[in-house]
């Protein structure tokens, strides 16, 4: 008798899990409140979920936190969370150290101010040896942005005669994107009902499971978080293959 080797008797946890933080202006508006008030609610649910994440034996989660677009949203909403991204490092720098979390931000902070850039390398410093689950928060991030700077970087080695042509593969473009962004996702999370991944990770979410859910970002709460990673131990990940078959 042949049957289905299903990942849920694998029991597979997911080692990559990167998340789209959605839902935070809706959250705000259906409490009769300005979006920067979803804003807050957002940040401080962060830490419930990376905790969780730790605790679930996830090695790293990615948050999408600010995009390459969202310098198109008005300056009061964008100069608040450039606010609110610098007092989340500063306060919680400290827990981040005490949980063993290890911090990157991914994305270009060159156009962040310069008192965040200096928190940025302040965290990422403080944090560098702790052994935990490793947080990526991309900040000022766009996939095709980080892919695009990859390939202007590669093309400068190989201009400047460090690197041929033939000796590019996908290892070389995989070492030159974001550091800490470059490991394959396996689930990707998105919050607020919307189906599409917005130009996040577009290189390491290739063979990634997608799970989307209706439940605003500020709603999301670690009981959400574990029941999309027990959809995703379900899940057959064949990578283009076919189905494993075991014969009883």
């Amino acid at each position: 008798m042949v049957r289905r080797a299903t990942l849920l008797e694998k029991k597979k946890c997911p080692k990559h899990v990167a998340i789209i933080l959605d839902g935070n202006g809706r959250w705000a508006k259906k409490r009769g409140h300005v979006r920067t008030y979803g804003h807050k609610f957002g940040a401080a649910n962060v830490r419930n979920i990376v905790m969780a994440a730790g605790e679930m034996g996830i090695e790293v989660i990615t948050l999408y936190a600010f995009s390459t677009e969202n310098w198109k949203r008005p300056n009061t909403e964008v100069q608040f969370l450039m606010k609110l991204f610098n007092n989340y490092l500063m306060n919680e720098l400290r827990a981040l150290v005490n949980d063993n979390v290890q911090l990157h931000i991914v994305g270009d902070i060159s156009a962040l101010s310069e008192s965040l850039q200096q928190n940025i390398k302040d965290c990422e410093e403080e944090t560098r040896e702790n052994t935990g689950v490793i947080l990526n928060i991309a900040i000022n991030y766009g996939g095709r942005q980080e892919i695009l700077q990859a390939v202007q970087s590669i093309a400068s080695e190989v201009e400047n005669g460090v690197l041929s042509a033939k000796q590019i593969d996908l290892d070389t473009i995989r070492s030159h994107l974001y550091p800490s962004s470059s490991d394959d996702v396996d689930l990707m999370i998105r919050t607020g009902g919307e189906s599409r991944i917005s130009n996040f990770l577009l290189w390491q979410i290739s063979y990634g499971e997608l799970y989307f859910t209706p439940t605003l970002w500020p709603d999301f709460t670690v009981e959400d978080f574990k029941a999309a990673i027990i959809w995703f131990s379900n899940r057959e990940r064949r990578y283009g293959g076919l189905v494993e078959e075991i014969n009883q």
